[in-house]
C-alpha cells in the first residue's frame, strides 16, 4: 500500500457513507429534478447532462471526505479534533481546512518502551522517562544524532561523530 491510500484509511466510514449519500441526492436533484425543467441544458445530449450533474456533487463530497480526514487526523495526533472539525466545517470558503494543514502538530513518536505516545524531538518518554531520542548529559535536552556539542548548553556530547569538516579555499586577494 502506499502512503496515500493509508491515509485515505483513517476517514470514518460514516463520513464516506454520508459523502455518498451526498453525491447521490445531488446527482438525482440536478439530473431528474432541474435539467428536465431548464430549456438549455434539456438540449444537452445525455453524456453531456451525465457529466454536468456529476461534478458538483463529487466537490462536495471531497469537502465532506477532507472534514472527515481533519477530525480522525487530528484524533490521531493528540490535537483538539473536535475544535478543528468545526473550524473546517464553519470558516467560509474553506480556509478552516487550509489552517488545519498549515497548524497542525506532527505526528507522535510511540516510546520503545511502553508504547506511549510522545511528540518528535522529545529527549525521554513522558510516561516511563525511557530516553526516546539522544539527549545532553547536561541539560537533559533533545540533541541532533550528529552534533558534537550541546547546542543549549554547550557542553561536549561523548557519542557524536564529528561532521565531516573540509578546509575553505584561501581567499583570493586583489593587489
Amino acid at each position: 500500500m502506499n502512503k496515500f491510500s493509508d491515509e485515505l484509511r483513517i476517514i470514518p466510514k460514516f463520513v464516506w457513507i454520508l459523502a455518498a449519500i451526498q453525491w447521490v441526492c445531488f446527482f438525482s436533484l440536478l439530473f431528474f429534478v432541474a435539467f428536465p425543467d431548464d430549456s438549455k441544458v434539456s438540449h444537452w445530449p445525455a453524456v453531456g447532462q451525465v457529466a454536468f450533474a456529476f461534478w458538483p456533487g463529487m466537490l462536495v463530497a471531497a469537502v465532506i471526505l477532507l472534514i472527515g480526514y481533519i477530525y480522525a487526523d487530528a484524533r490521531r495526533r493528540g490535537m483538539r479534533y473536535v475544535m478543528w472539525t468545526w473550524l473546517a466545517i464553519l470558516v467560509p470558503n474553506s480556509i478552516g481546512i487550509i489552517l488545519y494543514f498549515v497548524m497542525r502538530d506532527p505526528l507522535p513518536v510511540p516510546c520503545r518502551n511502553c508504547g506511549a505516545a510522545g511528540r518528535p524531538g522529545f529527549a525521554f518518554c513522558p510516561q516511563c522517562g525511557t530516553e526516546m531520542s539522544r539527549a545532553c548529559p547536561s541539560c537533559k535536552k533533545a540533541v541532533e544524532p550528529n552534533w558534537v556539542r550541546c547546542a543549549y548548553c554547550g557542553s561536549q556530547l561523548s557519542q557524536g561523530t564529528a561532521p565531516a569538516t573540509t578546509t575553505p579555499p584561501p581567499m583570493a586577494t586583489n593587489e
